[in-house]
């Protein structure tokens, strides 16, 4: 029952229509062409040049992606292009150290290295810069994380701890979804798109200068996806839509300074109980960068976001989020062998909420508050080889005061070719709402599931090893080995005898988590690539002597042991394009869900420069499955399914 109304609070929906928005620009601006014309155009990485790609998620700053000490993916714009993926959830699929699981037609349960959920809490995710977490309970609303896929850059994803630069809940890993800048969005791209899963999608963008130095875009997408279904085969009436809108300003000022800005705007009604209340999902969001270099050996960035969300969940329960964000960084080289990089994060978030008569949080309206301060230390011991990056975050929170955070890396190019790197860090996932301040009562003044205002931080003491390595020009490989050691995990504590009510929030499970992740990347020919991964994860949690977990340490996490990704691409003559996903989970323990192997192909042909088809067939090799079941609502099982989409640039 705890777990029931613990995921209740998670009620995800949306019902959107796919939309398309009508955009024109004034004769003063320029109509200049997207910079890629067509599919065809978009020439693939080689892999000197993948191994060259900047990736900013691991020390905050720009370097080099075969020289980063840390367990990072990086999913590029081709390769969710190539996938036929229909949102950034599924996109998100194509990392192969991610846990991605579709719950229902609008739920997902995504993480890293095992404790995975519905309300999975240790997964901290930004957009472009942005944190989208909520303090509700402290993880993601994924039903409203969608961009248009075609103006995503890249995402990076990090397995392992992050806490020292990014701050709490950075436990397990980082997602960083980057899109594009405006300069490279110019002409007009439309899409749509339709199947038996997919009643609807649609999508219009128009970008261009107006100036040498300033560029824009806007745009405009929205999509309704069909239902999942009942385990008897019945529809679970769950289908839902989502519309999402806005825009983005670069401007190059000179070489020394780069500001952007940017906004968003979304409504939706996820409906995931498949039951005639659906709930409204809704929100506003702008973020303004100012990157600015004093001299080749100092730069800093200031970065400012507002963010409002509200939920609506159509019984009567609603939650209403407002969030301000201040963030400054700078990077000084102090000399030839050592480099400094500090910061600090002020954020205000106020959250309130409209309680039920038994289901309530109290305060209804709270002003939580957020400041923090960090520095990392790089030193280059021996030159283009060796370098030791020494760093801790100081944050303090509204419900447990200072947090630390520290983290040490070590990093060795043994050759040309191959990086070797091994860390020890810290992170905490600090206290939510539904920890502290939540309440079920069986009368107005009896309750049976009480927050616990004494709950404490969940935190992980992680140990990373990897090696990159780059043998040959036509090969790619990525390994991580991890040991992590867990504490304070949630629990659901009994009351006292004779009834054993109220349950409360407990800190009383520990554990280790250990695994190996690898990934490799193989140009086989000039037109055929593949990609891919292989992620094991072993765990053990444990019910401390002190407590008495109703859910013997079993509640926060369902994960597989085994999961294996392998994505092809090929360009074939005729101006055709294959491409395939094949994706094999493991078991899950608790609730039992069976293994299975996932395939998609796509399949796309360019007209021209301007028209391209595609037909996208997804989950071919079964019928229907199952791919997580969460306590509420009930199961649902994914169909085979098939949708065509075109697509127009001018």
């Amino acid at each position: 029952m705890f777990y029931n109304h613990l995921k209740n609070t998670h009620r995800l929906g949306c019902h959107c229509f796919a939309l398309l928005i009508a955009l024109h620009s004034t004769p003063c601006l320029s109509q200049e062409k997207d910079s890629l014309p067509s599919p065809h155009s978009l020439k693939k990485l080689s892999l000197e040049e993948l191994m060259d790609v900047e990736v900013i998620s691991v020390s905050k700053r720009p370097e080099k992606l075969a020289d980063a000490a840390s367990a990072v993916q990086v999913i590029t714009r081709e390769d969710i292009r190539q996938s036929g993926a229909k949102t950034l959830t599924e996109a998100l699929r194509l990392a192969p150290n991610l846990e991605v699981a579709k719950v229902n037609s609008s739920q997902w349960a995504i993480s890293a290295r095992g404790f995975n959920n519905v309300l999975a809490n240790k997964l901290l995710v930004l957009v472009d810069g942005r944190s989208v977490y909520t303090p509700l309970y402290a993880g993601v609303f994924w039903d409203v994380q969608n961009l248009l896929l075609e103006d995503v850059d890249r995402i990076e994803v990090i397995s392992g701890p992050g806490g020292t630069l990014w701050g709490a809940n950075a436990v397990n890993g980082i997602i960083n979804i980057i899109t594009r800048h405006s300069r490279d969005t110019k002409g007009l791209y439309v899409e749509g798109a339709t199947g038996t899963d997919l009643p609807g999608l649609g999508s219009l963008r128009y970008g261009g200068n107006i100036s040498p130095t300033l560029s824009y875009r806007v745009y405009g997408t929205g999509f309704e996806l069909g239902n999942t279904v009942l385990p008897n085969g019945s529809p679970s009436h769950d289908r839902w839509h989502l519309f999402q809108g806005g825009g983005r300003l670069d401007w190059d000022n000179s070489e020394r300074d780069r500001l952007s800005m940017q906004t968003n705007a979304y409504r939706g009604r996820p409906n995931p109980d498949g039951g005639d209340t659906s709930v409204l999902a809704s929100g506003e969001n702008a973020v303004f960068r100012w990157n600015h270099s004093h001299s080749d050996i100092s730069d800093f960035q200031l970065q400012a976001y507002y963010d409002k969300t509200l939920r609506d969940f159509g019984n009567g329960f609603a939650e209403r989020l407002q969030t301000y964000d201040l963030d400054w960084q700078n990077w000084h080289k102090l000399s030839r062998r050592h480099a400094l990089t500090y910061g600090a994060d002020l954020r205000l978030m106020v959250h309130r909420v409209a309680n039920l008569q038994l289901f309530e949080f109290l305060p209804d309206r709270k002003t939580l508050y957020l400041y923090s301060v960090f520095v990392q230390d790089e030193w280059t011991l021996v030159p283009e080889s060796l370098q030791l990056t020494l760093g801790t975050k100081i944050e303090h929170n509204s419900y447990t005061g200072f947090e630390y955070q520290p983290n040490v890396r070590l990093s060795w190019k043994a050759t040309r070719t191959q990086t070797i790197w091994g860390s020890v860090s810290r992170a905490v996932r600090t206290p939510s709402r539904i920890d502290r301040d939540f309440s079920l009562l069986l009368t107005p003044t009896i309750p049976i599931i009480s927050g616990n205002s004494g709950f404490k931080s969940e935190n992980v003491i992680a140990y990373e090893l990897g090696w990159r390595v780059h043998p040959k020009d036509n090969l790619s490989f990525s390994l991580s080995t991890f040991y992590n050691v867990y504490d304070n995990i949630r629990t659901a504590e009994p009351g006292p005898p004779p009834n054993g009510i109220p349950i409360t929030f407990g800190n009383g499970v520990q554990g280790t988590t250990f695994g190996i992740e690898l990934s490799a990347t193989q140009p086989l020919t000039g037109w055929w690539t593949l990609r891919g991964g292989y992620s094991l994860l072993k765990k053990t949690l444990t019910v401390k002597g002190d407590s008495k977990d109703l859910n013997k340490g079993s509640a926060e996490s369902n994960d597989p042991e085994d999961q294996v990704l392998v994505q092809s691409t090929m360009e074939l003559p005729g101006h055709v394009e294959l491409g395939t996903v094949v994706r094999y989970v493991g078991d899950l323990p608790d609730p039992k869900v069976p293994s299975y192997l996932g395939l998609d192909v796509r399949i796309a042909w360019t007209l021209n420069k301007v028209v391209e088809l595609s037909l996208t067939a997804q989950n071919l090799s079964q019928n229907r499955h199952t791919e997580f079941i969460p306590s509420s609502p009930s199961e649902r099982e994914i169909q085979r399914s098939v949708y065509g989409k075109i697509i127009c640039r001018l």
